[in-house]
């Protein structure tokens, strides 16, 4: 009836880059944000209907962002800042399983939001000589508030070998309200970013099959859709989110007391127009993702 777990896993990260001399680039050319959560839970079947589990997460970030300078040199090429920086944080999960029939059971989670903080970032330009002293190396802090997610699902065997799936996920993204860089040393050309972000919170609604093709076979398939949280107004190179659906397929395969998961995933972006009210710049985006994965367990 007890359960002791270990995991690592990146429950959030962004990659995007554009060529150096886009029309935005003086707003973003490359940022990338890595995250990954290691957790330790422990869980507790208290009766053979219902059973409970709590984790902490111990988090961390890798921070990078690069930018075009409008300065030119001899040559007519504009300058760059570079941006990276690293930090941690903590958190909490809760999570509640309970069989309310021999085919039907409900699951409800909680994973709290965790603030990484960037204490010890360092930027860099690329300037000509002449100006290196308006656009210093220094070092900056930052924080990246991750949001928490809510989660609540049902699950019906359907048959012996097919359990089918749905889950809603509340994502509390408003806690990302503004992306801040304190700089240690400024400038008239190099001031602190506060830059207006006001996500809102969103739902994500999924469902998925799992067949069950032998006793050593399972395999999986799966669909959700994922409001964007980028209110009209706000949408930014870095982050120019749209509504998006996902489609995926996976299996796990077990061998005694180990098993191997592999998944595969598409995600299409729908296409979306906007303005910054903050830079007054304005674009069209659409997106696209194919996102593989595997994983390996041991069951003592």
């Amino acid at each position: 009836r007890f359960v002791f777990g270990l995991s690592a896993y990146t429950p959030f990260g962004s990659g995007i880059s554009y060529e150096d001399d886009w029309k935005g680039q003086f707003l973003l050319r490359e940022m990338s944000l890595q995250t990954i959560f290691y957790q330790a839970t422990v869980a507790f079947q208290i009766t053979d209907k219902l059973g409970i589990g709590a984790g902490f997460v111990f988090g961390t970030g890798d921070f990078e962002l690069r930018r075009g300078v409008p300065i030119q040199d001899g040559s007519g090429s504009y300058g760059e800042g570079v941006l990276k920086g690293g930090g941690s944080g903590m958190g909490l999960n809760i999570g509640l399983f309970y069989d309310i029939a021999d085919n039907i059971s409900i699951g409800a989670s909680y994973r709290s939001g965790v603030r990484v903080d960037l204490s010890d970032g360092n930027a860099r330009f690329d300037v000509p000589p002449a100006l290196n002293e308006n656009f210093p190396e220094t070092g900056f802090t930052s924080q990246i508030n991750l949001p928490s997610v809510t989660n609540i699902g049902i699950s019906i065997q359907a048959t012996e070998k097919l359990l089918v799936a749905f889950d809603v996920n509340y994502v509390a993204w408003s806690s990302y309200d503004t992306l801040s860089f304190d700089f240690e040393e400024n400038t008239e050309q190099l001031e602190d970013i506060n830059s207006p972000r006001k996500y809102k919170n969103v739902v994500i609604l999924r469902t998925g099959l799992e067949y069950k093709l032998s006793d050593n076979l399972d395999i999986r398939g799966g669909a959700y859709y994922d409001f964007s949280p980028v209110q009209d107004g706000y949408l930014t190179p870095e982050t120019p989110d749209t509504d998006k659906l996902g489609f995926s397929m996976g299996a796990t395969y077990k061998i005694n007391d180990f098993s191997i998961d592999a998944s595969l995933m598409y995600i299409h972006g729908s296409e979306r127009s906007d303005r910054n009210f903050e830079t007054e710049f304005a674009g069209r985006w659409t997106s696209s993702a194919l996102i593989g994965g595997i994983a390996f367990s041991y069951k003592f």
